[in-house]
């Protein structure tokens, strides 16, 4: 094993690193990295992605270490990294994860009364976009709180909010439609 990189100064260690010094780099990051978690912790949205996020920062700052001019910036620009990072990563579970517009479709094909079948894509068809989305993702898919949560974005208490506000329209429009309470 190596011996440890020993100047405790910031600056010092920033111009050692980007001098290409590796157990420099090697200090820097792990200086980097408790601050890079706990950013990636409050900005992602599961635990594995702010571990991928984490892995991901550290490969950049590491590769990128010779454009940090002033060692003073070095938690703001690892900040910047991981907010780029969280959101590229969700981003691609959105891609990944979207729910399925035809699920929809395939609940209404499956209700065995054509009238309630009607009805029912009545009530959706009159429900926002975000409250059928919501609908689709916990009810027809069968998706967790959390689950929705990364998908869309949004906290689990406003999938919850949402959810709930998604439902009470739903009654509605079937109450509205005929269906008792």
């Amino acid at each position: 094993m190596t011996e440890a990189f020993r100047p405790t100064a910031l600056p010092d260690l920033v111009a050692a690193a980007r001098g290409g010094d590796e157990r420099a780099i090697e200090a820097l990051l792990r200086r980097a990295q408790p601050d890079a978690r706990r950013f990636a912790r409050r900005t992602c949205a599961t635990a594995e992605d702010a571990e991928d996020a984490v892995q991901l920062t550290l490969w950049q700052i590491h590769r990128r270490v010779g454009s940090l001019r002033d060692a003073t910036a070095l938690v703001a620009w690892t900040f910047k990294i991981v907010t780029r990072l969280c959101l590229r990563i969700l981003r691609l579970r959105r891609r990944e994860t979207a729910y399925d517009p035809t699920a929809f479709d395939r609940l209404v094909e499956t209700t065995p009364e054509p009238v309630l079948r009607r009805d029912l894509l009545r009530a959706m068809s009159a429900l926002s976009e975000p409250h059928r989305e919501i609908l689709i993702l916990r009810d027809i898919e069968e998706r967790t709180a959390p689950e929705v949560s990364a998908i869309l974005g949004i906290s689990t208490e406003a999938v919850k909010s949402r959810l709930n506000r998604a439902r009470t329209a739903l009654r509605e429009q079937l109450i509205d439609g005929g269906y008792g309470k």
